[in-house]
């Protein structure tokens, strides 16, 4: 796909929304203490290996994770696109020049699939937050 940019929505449907950014921390207390008070948001999830701030006001979430310290490069994140459909959506960015790196199973009953851009910059499609799971 090289269409370039439209200035109105384009015609066909979104894949998913903007669920949130990623932060890849190599001291996750630390660095979700800064975007905390950056934010001005409490904490909406705390358990090993993951600390979720709550949604902002635009309603975007902002979380932390461990990363190990050899493959951590500066100013690493990760964008979540929440989708209805993994399969579809899958289909879908490869569809647009995209392609599928990794399928991540983080906790039971939860897939992850790590995609790539054309230019092979990585963001995730993951279905929604479990019942009870969403704290804004």
């Amino acid at each position: 796909m090289n269409a370039g940019v439209q200035d109105g929505e384009p015609d066909e449907p979104a894949v998913g929304w903007l669920r949130g950014v990623i932060v890849d921390a190599l001291d996750v207390e630390r660095l979700a203490a800064f975007w905390q008070h950056v934010l001005g948001v409490g904490v909406a999830e705390r358990v090993p290996g993951w600390l979720q701030l709550k949604f902002g006001a635009e309603g975007s979430l902002i979380a932390f994770q461990p990363a190990d310290p050899i493959a951590h490069a500066p100013g690493r994140l990760r964008i979540d696109i929440e989708v209805e459909d993994l399969e579809a959506a899958t289909t879908r960015i490869v569809a647009l020049g995209g392609a599928l790196k990794e399928i991540v199973r983080f906790r039971p009953g939860e897939e992850h699939r790590v995609m790539t851009d054309p230019e092979g910059n990585e963001f995730s499609i993951v279905s929604p937050f479990p019942p009870g799971l969403t704290v804004r």
